[in-house]
């Protein structure tokens, strides 16, 4: 059951600041409009000139100078961290320390220590703290929520899913420095879905290739839970497939490409059907094949749509700041212990020598 905070709760909208203005900060901006219990009033940003022009492009947010003083704002209710990952932890811990709830864009911090001390953190305040990994609050996964409690793939028998994007390499791009790597980037996504889905695994291994700048280029990952396995994998170093894909003892579950930006859930009840409208593969022409089928009326097929406006940060925007507005300092869906764990893996799996 979730502690809840012993301060009145805010009114709605919940008031909100960005803290960051590059393309994160910006598609918070353009999303949190298309919600009722939300809005933007102000913007902190390392240099005055970019947090004035934000300020500008989104109707004359007010400008707060420095982090210490949106610390201390009394009219502020909430803060989304759109900084640099290297950033996070110092900057959440501040902003925790005073009180202020904290919305914090992925991967919350960089090691799970870290993780832990902010969850520690906002537990003794107590206030809200919660990673912003927005695909755990889609609708479509919402479905997935939903198929699974009610049995329409029987027993889990296994889950796959790979994300992964060609990028090429920089060793000045945030990509391939420090605090970068693919894990971090794109590997989080699979394995907080799937902590998210099915809890914490048994088990935890994996292997990974390093780019020249030593951060991991790509990595596989193989979590055990009970009777089954999770097969995850990420990389800078391909265009994947893309999909999550759940398999059960009477079907097939496939959060359809890219899963990350689900709106397409695709449930299957007949062997040759799932490969046709889930062809293995990553190629364009695969890809395409795999929409055309999901979209004729073939038996033992469903497909359910939850297509959305803007970008998908409403969802996670408008689930945080309910839980604040509630006096929650934690959202069940994305509690920080998981974040933590989510962490913990990675760490493992990078300990391991490259190979």
């Amino acid at each position: 059951m979730n502690a809840t905070v012993k301060e009145p709760s805010p009114k709605t909208p919940l008031n909100w600041a960005v803290l960051g203005t590059g393309s994160i900060a910006t598609a918070f901006a353009e999303d949190i409009r298309l919600t009722d219990n939300a809005k933007l009033v102000a913007v902190c940003s390392r240099t005055l000139e970019a947090a004035t022009a934000f300020s500008n492009r989104f109707g004359g947010l007010r400008v707060i100078p420095t982090i210490d003083a949106l610390a201390g704002d009394p009219l502020i209710d909430a803060v989304y961290l759109a900084t640099p990952n290297t950033a996070h932890f110092d900057q959440a811990r501040m902003l925790l320390s005073a009180g202020k709830p904290v919305l914090i864009e992925k991967p919350l911090v960089t090691t799970a220590v870290q993780a832990q001390a902010l969850a520690e953190l906002a537990e003794q305040r107590p206030t809200f703290a919660m990673e912003g990994l927005w695909t755990a609050f889609l609708p479509a996964i919402g479905q997935v929520r939903q198929l699974l409690a009610g049995k329409a793939i029987g027993a889990i028998t296994g889950i796959r899913a790979e994300l992964a994007y060609e990028r090429t390499f920089d060793g000045n791009n945030r990509f391939f420095s420090k605090g970068g790597g693919s894990l971090l980037d794109l590997g989080v996504y699979p394995i907080a879905l799937a902590l998210a889905l099915f809890g914490s695994p048994r088990t935890g291994t994996g292997r990974w290739s390093a780019a020249p700048t030593g951060v991991d280029m790509s990595a596989d990952i193989t979590l055990g839970y009970d009777g089954f396995q999770a097969k995850l994998s990420c990389g800078f170093d391909r265009n994947g497939a893309n999909r999550f894909i759940i398999e059960g003892e009477t079907g097939c579950l496939v959060i359809d490409s890219p899963f990350l930006r689900a709106s397409r859930v695709i449930l299957t009840r007949n062997r040759i059907v799932h490969h046709l409208a889930v062809p293995s593969g990553s190629s364009r022409l695969s890809r395409i094949a795999g929409k055309v089928a999901g979209r004729l009326p073939l038996p033992g097929l469903t497909v359910y749509r939850h297509d959305f406006p803007g970008n998908g940060l409403q969802f996670e925007i408008a689930a945080a700041s309910q839980a604040i507005l509630e006096g929650q300092h934690r959202q069940s869906r994305m509690p920080l212990r998981a974040s933590a764990e989510a962490l913990g893996i990675i760490e493992s799996i990078r300990a391991l020598p490259p190979s």
